[in-house]
């Protein structure tokens, strides 16, 4: 059993940051006692219709930026956008079952909570049978990166603005019961209490209890200032670091907790490693200042005292290089 609600939020409220990195490195230990720490080479496109209808140039588009990540080692591609009113469940249907024909070993982590909601309302459908058609047409799994905070007091919300917290939920909990994994976020930062963050974690664990359908947990933090609070300062590398140790002791039945590469860069993402991390995220979605290339994440992870292994999207397979 996790730390519980209280005990998460003493260690918010807590200067000991280095005791809190040390009780959930020894979560860590205990559930990855093989000293491994894994990353992905997975890419990310997205789709877009000019025309509202056709996707032969989306298709196009998208074909050229899988063979991208493929000739790079990747193996899976993360395709999310905008869903507009003419994107319908059967334009996504052609969509990915063109792309499985072209790429048919290339795993689609495919379509956040909000992308599906969009479809489903467009279309008429239910969630249910939304995601039943998405997953016959070609959706591997569904990222869970639209998360923001679970918790309808705090906005903004980014992606899920539209949506309420219980919305995101019965998008993942149908997808679990469907045998369908997801993996699982949470974005801080923009002004939310410490209350608000603990009321994100326990409700991605009690789905978790219900379905274990959540692959990974992934805190990250907002890249800019999104925050009208007043006062509000972006988060730093200290509370990122609290937060990730906190996530790793309050999620102790996810396996899998990220040091974020794209949002934190190589250093914090190194310090995270002994802070309860036991994964690395994707080489290819960090841009910008925090771009990295594979060998310099083998070597932050080697620093670190862990063995480097590849994986797949979902944990599934590893990779010794």
């Amino acid at each position: 059993m996790g730390i519980s609600r209280n005990e998460a939020l003493d260690c918010f409220r807590s200067d000991d940051l280095i005791g809190i990195g040390m009780e959930a490195d020894a979560v860590r230990r205990k559930l990855h006692p093989e000293g491994v720490v894994t990353y992905t080479l997975d890419g990310k496109t997205s789709y877009a219709a000019a025309d509202g209808g056709s996707s032969s140039h989306t298709f196009a588009t998208l074909c050229d930026d899988i063979a991208e990540t493929v000739a790079m080692g990747g193996a899976g591609v993360i395709l999310q956008g905008e869903v507009t009113p003419a994107l319908t469940i059967t334009w996504f249907e052609a969509l990915l079952r063109q792309t499985k024909e072209r790429f048919p070993a290339v795993w689609l982590h495919c379509l956040s909570a909000s992308e599906i909601l969009a479809i489903a309302e467009h279309s008429g459908l239910t969630l249910h049978d939304t995601i039943v058609r998405l997953r016959d047409a070609g959706l591997d799994s569904i990222p869970g990166n639209d998360a923001g905070i679970l918790d309808d007091a705090v906005q903004p919300q980014g992606a899920r603005m539209r949506w309420k917290t219980q919305d995101w939920l019965a998008v993942h909990r149908a997808a679990h019961k469907l045998g369908i994994q997801t993996t699982a976020t949470m974005t801080f930062g923009a002004g939310e209490t410490f209350e608000h963050r603990v009321n994100h974690l326990q409700l991605v664990r009690q789905l978790q209890e219900e379905t274990a359908g959540f692959a990974s947990f992934t805190p990250r933090t907002f890249p800019t200032q999104t925050s009208t609070v007043p006062g509000f300062e972006k988060a730093t590398a200290v509370e990122y670091l609290k937060t990730l140790a906190i996530s790793r002791m309050y999620l102790d039945n996810i396996e899998h907790v990220q040091s974020n590469l794209e949002t934190q860069g190589l250093k914090v993402l190194q310090v995270g490693l002994r802070f309860g991390a036991n994964d690395a995220g994707s080489v290819m979605l960090a841009e910008g200042a925090n771009a990295a290339t594979e060998e310099q994440v083998r070597q932050v992870i080697r620093d670190a005292g862990f063995t480097p292994f590849q994986r797949d999207t979902l944990y599934q397979t590893m990779f010794l290089n």
